[in-house]
């Protein structure tokens, strides 16, 4: 190589170097991006998803593709996700249950197969209140009216769920031990499924996010007994709240963004800033609205913040439940 190629080539790198960063940055993403749904369809995580999905895809200029891994209450996707190499092309879409994962092996005695420091939190999405409803078949026109029938029939009454310790499960086993009472549990793989039981009446009960029951509500195949809010939810404001009717309760289902630990930086800030686009979207929020659930956006720093407060709840919670086997 004579001394002017050398150059050159100096220069060029030098050149490469200066603008690294940034070359890299704006390489992301340069082929699809998947988003790990660990449910089936028809849950909080599948509707909100789908719609920032779509809207997603024309802000990073590439396909956005929602690969459903379901199982274990959500737990056989998000141990996918934490292991999928850390390039900022497998992101995982997850709720409120990630957070009790880790303190329901630990409960059981074993190793736990990931927990919350696997992940980055990119943002938070939407933050729902839950429902109590009951399959519109049943005789139960109030709370009351199922907590008494309850307490004369014991382990009668069939409640499904999104998993043993699930999303769904947790909020069901918070009220049954605040009234005193025990229904007996029908454990699916999500909250789609678990959705399906109740309609088809092969379970009465159902805990759930108000996004993903709003429709059958409306329908009248489902009835609303008890939010699980502070206050009315906005979008049932005749539904009472649990602590109104007596049950000092409060259980919320949300949505969020998470890349695998170890994602670089760089793809992680791109991932945010499109997010931040997508979810501040008329178009995000109206779909959110229309199933019934509230934006409640929050970037990385918040979100981290948050989701190390809320899964003391979470922590709690399956604690006080305790070991149950269904």
């Amino acid at each position: 190589m004579d001394r002017r190629q050398f150059v050159a080539g100096s220069t060029a790198a030098i050149a490469t170097l200066a603008t690294g960063p940034s070359f890299a940055q704006d390489a992301y993403p340069s082929r699809p991006v998947t988003l790990v749904n660990p449910f089936p369809p028809g849950g909080a995580a599948d509707v909100v998803g789908r719609p920032f999905a779509t809207i997603l895809e024309p802000i990073l200029k590439q396909p956005v593709v929602i690969e459903t891994k379901p199982g274990a209450a959500g737990a056989v996707g998000a141990q996918f996700a934490a292991s999928a190499k850390p390039d900022g092309y497998t992101m995982l879409i997850h709720i409120v249950s990630i957070s009790g994962f880790a303190e329901v092996d630990r409960l059981f005695g074993r190793q736990p197969k990931f927990t919350r420091a696997d992940f980055i939190p990119v943002a938070r999405f939407t933050e729902g209140p839950m429902v109590l409803v009951v399959n519109a078949e049943t005789p139960y026109q109030t709370l009351k009216d199922l907590v008494d029938d309850a307490k004369k029939r014991p382990d009668q009454i069939i409640f499904s769920s999104s998993g043993l310790y699930g999303a769904l499960h947790l909020p069901t086993q918070l009220f049954m031990n605040a009234a005193g009472i025990k229904m007996r549990h029908l454990p699916t793989n999500g909250g789609g499924p678990a959705l399906t039981a109740i309609l088809g009446n092969n379970a009465q009960v159902l805990a759930s996010s108000i996004a993903a029951a709003s429709a059958h509500i409306k329908s009248g195949k489902l009835r609303a007994l008890a939010s699980y809010s502070d206050k009315r939810a906005a979008s049932l404001p005749d539904v009472p709240t649990l602590k109104e009717q007596g049950y000092d309760v409060e259980f919320y289902l949300w949505v969020g963004l998470f890349a695998p630990k170890g994602t670089p930086d760089g793809v992680v800030n791109k991932m945010r800033e499109a997010t931040r686009e997508a979810v501040n979207s008329d178009k995000f929020k109206t779909a959110i609205t229309n199933i019934g659930d509230n934006v409640r956006y929050m970037d990385s720093p918040d979100f981290a913040k948050f989701w190390d407060e809320d899964a003391k709840r979470v922590e709690s919670a399956v604690q006080s439940i305790g070991k149950v086997q269904g």
